[in-house]
């Protein structure tokens, strides 16, 4: 069969979770409760932030737009996902493949830099205490937000733009439980080295720059801790950036192990097990993350709960 353009497919059959059929029943109802916590937690800690006036500064105004990214990334990919759970498989149109990827690019580029803005914000408020608050403005947080947003939307277009030019010879089903643009590289016949490109230029540019900012930050902020003389000084100011650290930690083990890799390095089985960490056990452990070591977040939402 000759090569056909995306564009013009009829779509995708989608296999998602139909391989494990003995398991149907446990794993919708599994990842069911995985997506109700998920918006229950980021819901709770947007609400929190929101109603406590303590928390209106620019860490926690970063923390509602992590939050807020957790809710639309995992709806963008849960309801289809659980809607159509016990179907042998999903079709998927070209359009919609090629909206879930756009999302599902711009919701990833927005979060790896809205937590680096993070790591600089924790860097102003403890290297810099007596000039935080004309550093980090109101102003300067919602420029900051924004162009965070922009810089992602832009790379999402790349991304689409190329996935539109590829072409599909045989077979146009998805090993996948969401429209992943490296389970589509996967089943093209054409050449797929220009995504390949776009992939570690983007992760190059905006992922492991950011992770390099990251840990300049941290060092200059490990090194201020370390000049605070009193011991419970020393401890309060690191559990501040503990919550952050860990939330860091948890999004970069699992998206650079699924998106920084060759794609004839691993099987999409594998792939699929990669992503459900970064799309759904990392939303669902954030709000956690900051429920349990963010002081200032447990007191507002004993607060929350009980108004």
């Amino acid at each position: 069969m000759g090569g056909e353009n995306l564009s013009s497919a009829e779509g995708f059959l989608m296999v998602g979770f139909s391989d494990l059929p003995q398991l149907q029943v446990p794993l919708f109802a599994a990842l069911l409760l995985v997506y109700l916590m998920t918006l229950a937690g980021n819901l709770l800690i947007m609400a929190t932030i929101y109603c406590n006036s303590h928390l209106h500064t620019p860490m926690y105004f970063f923390l509602s737009n992590v939050s807020f990214l957790d809710i639309c990334h995992t709806s963008n990919i849960f309801p289809q996902m659980l809607a159509n759970f016990f179907k042998d498989g999903t079709r998927i149109s070209f359009t919609e493949c090629l909206l879930q990827v756009y999302l599902f690019v711009c919701m990833l580029c927005t979060e790896v830099l809205v937590l680096t803005v993070m790591a600089y914000d924790r860097y102003a408020a403890i290297c810099n205490p007596l000039q935080y608050m004309t550093i980090m403005t109101k102003d300067v947080c919602m420029q900051l937000a924004v162009g965070c947003w922009a810089v992602a939307l832009l790379v999402a277009v790349a991304y689409i733009t190329l996935l539109s030019e590829l072409t599909f010879c045989g077979s146009r089903t998805i090993n996948h439980f969401f429209c992943d643009f490296t389970a589509l590289m996967k089943i093209s016949c054409s050449s797929i080295h220009p995504m390949e490109v776009i992939i570690y230029v983007s992760g190059s540019m905006i992922g492991v720059t950011s992770f390099i900012l990251i840990i300049i930050s941290y060092t200059n902020i490990v090194s201020c801790i370390l000049k605070i003389k009193s011991k419970g000084g020393r401890h309060k100011t690191f559990l501040t950036c503990a919550s952050h650290l860990t939330v860091i930690l948890l999004f970069y083990g699992s998206t650079c192990s699924a998106y920084l890799r060759p794609t004839s390095a691993y099987s999409m089985k594998e792939n699929k097990i990669v992503s459900f960490a970064y799309i759904a056990v990392t939303p669902l452990c954030n709000p956690l993350i900051y429920s349990l070591k963010n002081a200032e977040v447990k007191k507002g939402l004993r607060k929350f709960l009980l108004f």
